[in-house]
């Protein structure tokens, strides 16, 4: 599943379509009628992996989920699930989902919780999270109402930065610590922009599919744990487990 940052760079990917007129709509998308976008003209914003459509009445939100795909001026065989077509280009997004949403996205969406937006709060998020004690780490860093566009990347990657076990109890973390967690989920989605953009993400991971922790040089533990089961990559000795 593409992460924020991802779906920022989509975004700055479709630039140079934002303020141009839908001249031909199509696809596999029968929630609603495809033809209230032709003839439109759109801008897009993002909200963490959530990536918006905007025309003057009403957006269409697309999600890729696990199996979504986009393609910019270039087709797959297969017929996508949207397809927008621009005087300067097209975009096809395939599987994944594709929502109308008819109310302002002021009202659905809390832009302090984006990592990537610049109305980015990060006490609200710290009282969000203190606010959940009983939670396990894995599971809140995954939370988007708390940090939007963050995913198993990020769940394994930040507890790593900040020694702490993804298997903690929020409630059990000092405020120094909490703190500590949401700077770092912010710095890393700025990180994780910038590697993504230069090709070199993977080169820069720490943990996540590793075997051996960069800082104690012994074996990963790879576990799958929290609400969703998710695979999870950690260091017994480094990350302490608050409880």
């Amino acid at each position: 599943m593409p992460e924020g940052p991802s779906i920022v760079i989509l975004k700055e990917e479709l630039a140079p379509f934002s303020g141009k007129k839908v001249l031909t709509v199509a696809g596999t998308e029968k929630s609603f009628d495809l033809q209230l976008l032709k003839n439109k003209t759109t801008h897009f914003r993002t909200w963490g992996k959530h990536f918006l459509i905007c025309f003057p009445k009403f957006t269409v939100r697309v999600h890729l989920l696990l199996f979504g795909s986009y393609l910019i001026n270039d087709r797959k065989k297969a017929k996508p699930r949207l397809h927008l077509r621009f005087r300067n280009g097209e975009v096809n997004f395939y599987a994944g989902s594709v929502q109308l949403l008819t109310s302002p996205l002021d009202e659905i969406y809390d832009w302090s919780a984006d990592l990537l937006n610049d109305a980015w709060a990060p006490r609200k998020a710290s009282q969000k999270l203190k606010n959940m004690p009983r939670a396990l780490l894995c599971d809140a860093l995954l939370d988007q109402d708390i940090f939007a566009g963050a995913g198993n990347i990020f769940k394994n990657e930040v507890p790593w930065r900040v020694r702490a076990h993804p298997s903690s109890s929020v409630g059990a973390l000092p405020a120094r610590k909490r703190s500590e967690l949401v700077k770092a989920m912010h710095d890393f989605a700025f990180d994780f922009l910038a590697w993504k953009k230069a090709g070199v993400l993977k080169q820069h991971l720490n943990v996540h599919t590793k075997t051996e922790c960069p800082r104690c040089k012994i074996p990963l533990e790879k576990s799958y744990m929290g609400k969703g089961k998710r695979r999870t990559y950690h260091c017994n000795n480094c990350q302490r487990k608050y409880t």
